[in-house]
């Protein structure tokens, strides 16, 4: 079912979804690595796209910047589009000081600044977590795969430029690794569904020093992240998207996907 800001049919999407910010990179991650591509939406320019990874059928979805702009795209993959399982792979900004430009950031749990969560109308606050088959899925595959990583607290704030400068910093004594701006909303909107969700988030830079990735060692990150990804997706993307479960292998002759 087409909607505002999607222009899918039926069936064009898959049940398992790959979610970079950045509508380019959905394009790379859907040309570089699927087979049998095609382009489903170009509305807004926020494009996405479905082909094949191994065999299995996988959709990856540009959600845009923001809480906001990431609980439109997911509540509609869920909700019109049945999607099962939602991975975000993203980029983040340490907060703790042991944490390293490059390493992969499996998100566990989010804090937020975002009253987002408040039109669920609870009677206390909601804790947003991932989906702990995912979780424990994504960190074996990190693990076999030797790319490291960290599992734990991601706080995800409305604001980029803080009008009081350590904000964000205040974060670090409570263990949270580091900062983006969209796993809120995927999580909260996964749990509202009662369907799968899991951020994965490279870190690009940090608040303690000037050291961030370079334009070459961005791509190797990003690259050895969305792997992980993908073969996560391929186990979801069976019947019923229960992570774990093996797929045939059938591979596809790759087309192109212009914008």
């Amino acid at each position: 079912m087409k909607t505002f800001h999607n222009e899918a049919g039926p069936g064009q999407i898959g049940k398992a979804v790959l979610m970079p910010g950045d509508p380019l990179r959905a394009k790379y991650i859907a040309e570089t690595y699927l087979t049998d591509v095609f382009c489903y939406n170009r509305v807004r320019g926020m494009n996405g796209y479905t082909g094949y990874y191994k065999g299995s059928k996988i959709s990856v979805q540009g959600s845009g910047m923001g809480i906001p702009s990431m609980g439109i795209y997911a509540y509609e993959l869920y909700h019109n589009y049945d999607v099962d399982t939602i991975i975000r792979v993203g980029t983040a900004g340490a907060v703790h000081r042991d944490v390293e430009v490059g390493e992969l950031v499996l998100a566990m749990g989010c804090c937020t600044n975002s009253n987002f969560p408040s039109q669920y109308h609870l009677p206390g606050t909601f804790a947003p977590i991932a989906d702990f088959g995912l979780l424990e899925a994504a960190a074996a595959q990190a693990r076999s795969s030797r790319t490291p990583f960290r599992v734990g607290n991601v706080y995800s704030s409305d604001v980029f430029y803080e009008d009081s400068l350590g904000e964000k910093g205040q974060w670090e004594k409570m263990g949270v690794l580091v900062q983006e701006m969209e796993t809120l909303s995927l999580y909260c909107t996964a749990a509202r569904a009662g369907r799968r969700a899991l951020g994965m988030l490279t870190v690009g830079s940090s608040i303690h020093h000037d050291r961030a990735l370079t334009n070459e060692e961005r791509e190797q990150s990003l690259d050895s992240m969305i792997r992980c990804a993908l073969e996560l997706a391929a186990e979801c993307a069976g019947e019923g998207g229960t992570a774990g479960r093996a797929e045939d292998e059938c591979p596809a002759q790759e087309q192109g996907c212009s914008a």
